[in-house]
């Protein structure tokens, strides 16, 4: 060492001498993989890809294990070497040859620098802030418990493997340094993935991680300053050389990186082209500074990360400019290189493996049991005590980057680094099965502000449903508590009207009368205070796997303040004096339906407002494309293999996320189906709205009546009931209930609609139905009497009664009921539906308890329409509403599901 600056003067000297090599190639039968010293592109294209494909096929397994990818990386090293793929004949010469591994090592320091830059820009020092008492109690037992038994080990060690050449005080000096460390980039993902981010646990651990980083990479620069130095004054002159610079840098440097990035723009527009060409000089420069004084090029990569300002998300939008090819293309080339260097064959006798599984046992028990004693003495229970202690054991690849420098610098021989390699492996595998066994969901401890006292899952349940107890009872006919999901920009028109239309508004309390939601009547006065509306509106951000993403959640308090979607959304609720509280969640795709039903039942809401675009309104393509499209679908190897023939439009995807909600939510939901024509609010004709709805019976159609009637209590909207019928009838004079306010007449011999152009909907193969449990006969008739009594309730309502509260009177006189049978119900319909301008269908999904089969006249549909692929909206929406936007006769669409729990 310095390593970096002389792998690079070696390597300029090897190619400046580079001739015009090879150019008749694989036609003038030279083999591709031999490798050529002037000419090493070639062999390092098939090194790389080589490296990639095998570390992504082991990240799908992996992947599904929870477990981060960097064991992938390490592990697909490790086949690629001496012990798995090394021992094929022919494959290391041709693969990798020792004379090429030093180009490859150029390209993997590189991006090592570029990811400590990452990892330095993941330091936030207000992090640190959060429960700083405690965290430093943690961070410090976390590194001298570990630090002493590393120390410890290190003399047995010493004496068995390393050559007496070198000095035992540089190799306790790296054993303790690898003991201590914890990875904090891996242990950030652990915490997001598994949603402790929020929990007084996972913020303790990540002010803790930092601490520990932070230090951690300190004593690695000192170690590394030593063992260059040769003597101790010149490892002191280069330990008060790099705190000379480190300070430079925190109080000069940074201050003029914050001016300039404010002068440029940055910070409000994101990273310009001259400020990003700064902080790459500003990054190399620091990186060639430490590595000429005798520390590691990546110490003064670290460093640069740190002085960049984290002013208006300026240091996400940096990681988001590096992450991709740093974790695509280099970071897999230095852990491959770690595995290369690992050899387990050398793990070959009994004394090794004794020494192997020492080193592991110590440097779990070292991590765990320090953090786990010093938690519990500052106050946390044995089950949080034990889960910081499990958190920080995570060595992940930050330990490897130990390791490597050890043993470049001659200090560990192969044999202890490959035990010391198994071990990192083994305790960062370890982290997640072991802290969702010690901490599961119903166990967490939410952190409250405020000064409130944190609360358990469990008891947040117990509190919200008796709040919603005191909400959702039979003296109360209007929902007042929403959840609004906002996911994409595109979503926002949908949600805001759906929010408008569907606050109700404040009833006259005097006159009020109640109306159960069972259909049940009780003329007595309500006794208690209406509640106010309460709209919870939640921000949906997808957990990638990218560094930026993890960032994002560590910071999601502030973040929350500068979503642009949530501050539309609060503008909205000023603008139309609605109350609007706030929240975000960041997780994986996996998991958004199910944040979303646990909110809504977290927050005691009574409906859940859903966006969604389907396919016929997201896309344009054509019939002839679609088919086209499927046919090569269908001819596709990779897509069979691999599973991916299927849809991956973001309508698509889209519409698996609301299925989710629609099988997981145990409050009620309502879907707002955009085909394209939004609602204009205010509008037209006075800015009035006509809604029709077909009941057809169920639970879901009882629901959408309910919601039919509160939308009515806004005076801009009228609306037509019909209870829809399936039967042969001999005329088409349709009997009309003696208290109904209106009659319909249906002429079967019309209901034909006109032909209108073909649309296409994309559909997802792989993607099942919403499965609910099994129906019995009791069920069904329990279902139907419900049916005939909400009817009754609201159709069969004489209006000149004085107990009918007024909102309620006001609402139904806005409502025209009618009977229709048919024996193509959905055809007549449409064609009701299509007498109205500016139609807001509303329907239930129906799809339990339904009353009637539609699946062979949808079908007549969808034929007539000449329409493709229509699985994934009936999956969705259901087969009625799904005829409704086949023709294409509705503005916009509302469909309903009731909550699990309100099953009759």
């Amino acid at each position: 060492m310095p390593e970096f600056s002389d792998t690079i003067i070696r390597l300029f000297d090897g190619l400046k001498k580079r001739q015009a090599t090879g150019e008749g190639g694989l036609l003038t039968g030279s083999d591709p993989s031999a490798f050529n010293v002037s000419d090493p592109l070639r062999l390092w294209i098939i090194q790389v890809g080589v490296i990639i494909m095998m570390a992504q096929l082991l990240s799908l397994g992996l992947g599904r294990m929870k477990q981060p990818k960097v064991i992938a990386e390490v592990l697909g090293g490790i086949l690629l070497g001496p012990t798995a793929f090394g021992r094929i004949p022919g494959f290391t010469q041709h693969i990798f040859p020792p004379h090429s591994l030093p180009y490859l090592s150029l390209v993997a320091n590189i991006g090592l620098c570029l990811f400590l830059f990452i990892v330095g820009l993941e330091i936030d020092a207000s992090i640190i802030k959060r429960n700083a008492r405690m965290s430093a109690i943690v961070s410090l037992a976390g590194m001298a418990l570990p630090f002493g038994l590393g120390s410890a080990l290190s003399v047995p060690l010493y004496h068995q493997f390393i050559d007496p050449s070198i000095q035992f005080t540089y190799f306790m000096l790296f054993t303790g340094v690898a003991y201590s460390i914890t990875a904090f980039p891996v242990l950030c993902r652990i915490l997001t993935e598994l949603k402790l981010l929020d929990t007084t646990v996972g913020i303790v651990v990540l002010s803790a991680g930092v601490g520990n980083d932070v230090v951690g990479w300190t004593l690695l620069a000192l170690s590394v300053a030593l063992v260059n130095a040769g003597s101790g004054l010149t490892a002191l002159w280069v330990l008060l050389t790099c705190v000379a610079f480190t300070m430079f840098l925190l109080l000069v440097v940074k201050r003029v990186m914050l001016w300039l990035a404010r002068a440029t723009g940055s910070t409000d527009n994101g990273p310009t082209m001259f400020y990003m060409t700064v902080v790459m000089i500003l990054l190399w420069a620091c990186a060639f500074f430490t590595d000429i004084v005798g520390v590691n090029a990546i110490f003064g990569a670290f460093l640069a990360g740190i002085i960049v300002p984290r002013e208006g998300g300026l240091a996400i939008a940096l990681t988001e400019k590096l992450e991709d090819m740093v974790s695509i293309i280099f970071l897999p080339l230095y852990f491959t290189l770690s595995g290369l260097n690992t050899d387990l064959g050398l793990l070959d006798n009994g004394i090794t493996w004794a020494f192997t599984i020492a080193i592991a046992c110590l440097a779990f028990l070292g991590k765990f049991g320090g953090c786990t004693i010093a938690s519990r003495l500052s106050g946390f229970s044995w089950r949080e005590a034990s889960t910081i202690g499990a958190l920080m054991s995570c060595k992940g690849l930050v330990e490897l980057i130990v390791l490597n420098v050890g043993l470049s610098a001659g200090i560990l021989s192969p044999r202890v680094f490959s035990m010391f390699v198994l071990e990192a492996l083994t305790l960062t595998f370890m982290t997640t099965p072991l802290v969702t066994a010690l901490y599961p969901p119903e166990r967490r401890v939410i952190a409250n502000s405020g000064g409130a006292p944190p609360q358990t899952r469990d008891e947040e349940d117990r509190d919200f449903d008796a709040d919603k107890k005191s909400l959702v009872n039979e003296e109360q006919p209007w929902r007042y508590r929403f959840t609004v999901i906002l996911d994409k920009l595109e979503h926002m028109p949908c949600m805001m009207a759906l929010t408008q239309l569907a606050c109700p508004p404040v009833p006259d309390i005097s006159l009020t009368t109640v109306v159960s939601m069972s259909g049940a009547s009780d003329p007595a006065p309500l006794k208690h205070k209406t509640p106010e509306v309460s709209i919870s509106a939640l921000r949906l951000i997808e957990l990638s796997d990218r560094t930026s993403a993890v960032m994002k959640s560590s910071t999601a308090d502030t973040l929350i303040h500068t979503d642009p979607l949530l501050g539309i959304f609060r503008m909205f609720g000023e603008l139309n004096d609605l109350p609007v509280s706030t929240s975000l969640t960041i997780v994986p795709y996996d998991d958004l339906a199910y944040n979303v039903a646990d909110h809504a039942k977290r927050n005691a809401s009574q409906l859940i407002l859903l966006p969604w675009l389907p396919p016929c309104a997201s896309t344009a393509e054509t019939n002839e494309g679609a088919m086209l499209r499927r046919e090569k679908s269908d001819h596709n190897p990779f897509e069979v293999i691999f599973g991916t023939s299927r849809d991956k439009s973001a309508s698509a995807i889209h519409s698996q996320f609301v299925r989710g909600v629609f099988a997981q939510s145990e409050t009620d939901v309502a879907l707002f189906v955009d085909p394209g024509n939004h609602l204009n609010m205010g509008a037209g004709t006075g800015g009035s709205y006509h809604i029709f709805l077909p009941f057809f019976g169920g639970p879901d159609d009882r629901l959408a009546l309910e919601f039919v009637v509160q939308l009515c209590a806004n005076p801009k909207i009228n609306a037509t009931v019909v209870k829809m019928e399936k039967r042969e009838i001999e005329n088409t004079e349709v009997e009309r209930p003696p208290t109904a306010h209106s009659d319909i007449k249906a002429d079967t011999n019309s209901l034909a609609l006109p032909y209108q152009h073909g649309l296409t909907i994309s559909s997802i193969t792989g993607f099942p139905d919403t499965v609910y449990g099994q129906t019995n006969i009791q069920m069904r008739m329990q279902s139907q009497t419900a049916d005939s009594m909400i009817w009754s309730q609201y159709a069969g309502r004489n209006l000149s009664d004085s107990d009918i509260p007024g909102p309620l009177r006001a609402a139904l006189s806005r409502i025209d009921f009618a009977n229709l049978a048919s024996p193509v119900p959905l055809h007549a319909a449409i064609q009701r539906a299509s007498m109205c301008q500016r139609v807001l269908v509303v329907t239930g999904r129906s799809k339990r308890l339904a009353v009637e089969d539609h699946h062979a006249e949808l079908k007549d549909l969808v034929e007539e329409h000449r329409v493709v692929g229509h699985e994934v909206m009936s999956k969705t929406i259901g087969d009625v509403a799904t005829a409704f936007m086949v023709s294409r006769c509705a503005s916009a669409m509302v469909v309903l599901q009731a909550a699990n729990v309100r099953m009759e």
